[in-house]
């Protein structure tokens, strides 16, 4: 009787671990759709961000003839440049929405966080950095901030183009930041600045207070 039970188990794992052929009817899948980003509406005087040049404000909904094609887009005024521009609504995929609290937490969060410089020739970076700043992407331009950032050694030992492409990202995430956080000008620029453990006031009193080399030549040689 023992044996028997045993060829019973056996025969019962057996069945459990058996192949399923391929006549027979298997589970079914259901796919899950992705959403679609790009069917969002925006509405006039929406802020979005436009990756080459920065936060904007919508200002008008137009429809235009061109080439004898209508088309609907969008105006854009980009305060910053004191520039104008137009986004048709069929490529405003290349548009995104402002940035969420939680968004601007995780680039302070960046900001503070080790800068990550590779050991690399400056024109390769250079266009590295180029490329993050025209993504438009928040977190990529708040890493570009973060590693061009001198500290307290602002303008010392930083190239031009270097601190062109600095104040190039933290002028964007400046603007947006502002307008997320509901802040003025000033107040935005000191919680960066904090994050960075910038102190632009101790760095304008050591150029001040650095004795020109100059006029310490000419004592001595008197």
């Amino acid at each position: 009787l023992q044996f028997k039970k045993k060829k019973e188990n056996t025969e019962a794992n057996t069945n459990l671990l058996r192949i399923p052929k391929s006549n027979e009817q298997k589970p079914e899948i259901k796919k899950v759709k992705k959403q679609d980003t790009e069917k969002k509406e925006y509405k006039i005087k929406d802020f979005v961000v436009y990756p080459k040049h920065g936060v904007g404000q919508i200002t008008e909904f137009k429809k235009m003839s061109i080439g004898g094609i209508e088309i609907e887009a969008y105006i854009l005024k980009f305060e910053k440049d004191k520039a104008n521009g137009m986004v048709p609504v069929n490529k405003q995929s290349h548009l995104r929405p402002l940035a969420t609290i939680n968004q601007v937490n995780k680039c302070i969060s960046i900001l503070k966080s080790k800068p990550k410089i590779k050991r690399s020739m400056w024109s390769r970076r250079a266009q590295e950095y180029e490329a993050k700043i025209s993504s438009g992407k928040i977190y990529e331009l708040a890493e570009v901030v973060r590693d061009l950032n001198k500290g307290d050694d602002l303008m010392v030992d930083q190239s031009y183009s270097e601190r062109q492409l600095f104040e190039k990202a933290y002028d964007r995430i400046l603007t947006e930041f502002q307008i997320v956080l509901n802040l003025n000008l000033e107040d935005t620029q000191k919680k960066l600045d904090k994050a960075l453990k910038r102190n632009l006031e101790k760095q304008v009193q050591k150029i001040e207070n650095k004795p020109p080399e100059e006029e310490v030549s000419e004592e001595i040689a008197k």
